[in-house]
């Protein structure tokens, strides 16, 4: 039988999901295995390289195992994955000189300080798009070649190489023969131009990065490299589509217009709006990044996060006890008509743009005799949706237009009283997918695109199919009267001080 299937490999901070899918976008196998998380000290979290791997060989396995299929019913890979996570491994025999640093890990903070007060960071988001911050993935291969004993030395001689997650499948996935990034990962680096799309001098500089360990970047779809001594698979399957995560996910509900927007809910909420061939500089702190190249053709998109969603839910659960799985705060919440004046934003973890407040504490605000847990789980979903309505609004004033609406993804997605909430506040339509795994999704199509399963990019839209769309209910002056409250509430969390 010809291949015919796509296999997408989303790598995550947690686990490794695989799918197997057909080019309508029908999901025909599914698997996830998790892998440990290592916190050595705090604020430090690493991931083990072979055990990141151990998770992608398993879930393929898995899926392909509940798709009922072998191998050889593959016709091409995609691959998305945690964006700004770094590793660095041996070019011969692919050994990593150390565990994998985490986007999350705040190790070089200090580092990223230091070049804030020497006046780099105008240059730094000029060239990037990006801030000063250890989030990124620069900082961190300078603490590895810097920290590990002789690594610097033999990163300039050619001896190591430097990669995102992508980067590292890549890598194993082709039996070390390929040491490539995609034009989206890289773009979280730290040290890529979005102008040339390509490793930039003055950052190399900068993050005291060696050229020779960097590796090559290249569109994020089209034939990157073919399978080899994988054992799920036949070798020369071609690896077709890469992106990173939100990137992914951005692709995966065909956002392919300008203006076209997405929010993945999980821990955090992650917004992208596409701007389209304009690398757009932000007035209110977001990220300019690439949303995917393919061929002659570069979309850019803007960048906004929420630092906490899923997480304020969570904390309801963990923390004060109200609910005893996340999958109840709907139903707490439909108990009540308002949240009766209360408010809660939950900056528990500082607040992003368009504020960066990194100081600002979460607060639940307008509490009385009369405030219930259900009054505090419906103010919980309303703090989470004007959140990220202050980015929606925030690319509204970029763009200089209205954005029509909103296509949302992520564990939070299936819970229809945020996302009604999210349409009447933000005044945007949104647009719910059958399945919400875009992120995985995404990296298919990619890889269907790439491998000429498709016309062009609009032909892969088929994949990715709308399941419920959510209209605007709340009339302005309602809407007025929520978003005042919550401008008030975010400027209280913001005079607290930690």
């Amino acid at each position: 039988m010809a291949a015919e299937l796509l296999l997408a490999i989303d790598q995550g901070t947690t686990g490794t999901t695989s799918l197997v899918l057909d080019t309508t976008g029908t999901t025909r196998g599914r698997a996830t295995c998790e892998f440990p998380q290592h916190f050595p000290r705090p604020g430090l979290v690493e991931h083990e390289p072979e055990e990141i791997w151990q998770s992608v060989l398993d879930s393929v396995k898995g899926a392909l195992s509940a798709a009922s299929i072998t191998g050889d019913r593959i016709a091409a890979v995609g691959i998305t994955n945690q964006r700004e996570t770094t590793l660095v491994w041996e070019r011969a025999g692919g050994r990593p000189i150390h565990r994998a640093i985490v986007w999350q890990d705040r190790r070089t903070a200090d580092r990223c300080a230091e070049l804030r007060a020497s006046g780099h960071e105008e240059a730094v988001e000029r060239t990037t798009g990006l801030v000063l911050d250890p989030y990124f993935s620069g900082t961190k291969l300078a603490w590895l070649l810097d920290n590990v004993e002789g690594a610097r030395a033999r990163a300039e001689a050619g001896e190591l190489a430097f990669g995102t997650v992508d980067s590292y499948l890549v890598y194993r996935l082709s039996g070390g023969a390929v040491h490539a990034t995609d034009v989206t990962n890289a773009s979280r680096t730290l040290l890529m131009s979005l102008a040339t799309l390509d490793w930039d001098a003055s950052m190399l500089e900068l993050f005291r990065a060696p050229r020779a360990v960097l590796p090559k970047i290249v569109d994020s779809a089209g034939k990157i490299a073919t399978t080899r001594g994988f054992d799920p698979l036949p070798d020369g399957v071609p690896i077709t589509g890469i992106a990173g995560d939100q990137q992914a996910a951005l692709f995966g509900q065909a956002c392919f217009d300008v203006g076209d927007a997405k929010c993945t809910y999980g821990t955090g909420a992650f917004v992208l709006v596409n701007t389209g061939h304009q690398a757009l500089r932000s007035r209110f702190g977001l990220l300019t990044t690439v949303g995917w190249k393919i061929g002659a053709e570069v979309v850019f998109a803007l960048e906004g996060s929420a630092f906490i969603a899923g997480a304020a839910v969570q904390w309801l659960r963990d923390g004060l006890g109200l609910i005893k799985s996340a999958s109840e705060i709907e139903a707490l919440a439909r108990t009540v008509p308002s949240s009766e004046g209360v408010t809660f934003v939950p900056a528990l973890s500082g607040l992003g743009a368009p504020y960066w407040d990194p100081d600002a504490r979460g607060i639940i605000h307008g509490i009385t005799r009369g405030t219930r847990a259900a009054h505090l789980a419906r103010a919980t979903l309303e703090g989470i949706a004007l959140e990220v309505g202050d980015l929606l609004g925030a690319m509204c004033d970029d763009l200089g237009k209205p954005l029509g609406r909103m296509r949302v993804d992520g564990g939070g997605a299936n819970n229809d009283l945020l996302m009604q909430f999210q349409a009447d506040t933000s005044a945007v339509t949104i647009e719910r997918p059958a399945e919400l795994e875009s992120t995985a999704r995404g990296a298919a199509m990619l890889a269907g695109v790439g491998a000429g399963l498709f016309a062009g990019v609009r032909e892969s839209a088929r994949m990715s199919r709308v399941e419920r769309t959510f209209e605007i209910a709340m009339d302005a002056d309602a809407r007025r009267a929520h978003r005042a409250r919550w401008a008030d509430a975010v400027a209280r969390a913001r005079s607290s001080r930690a």
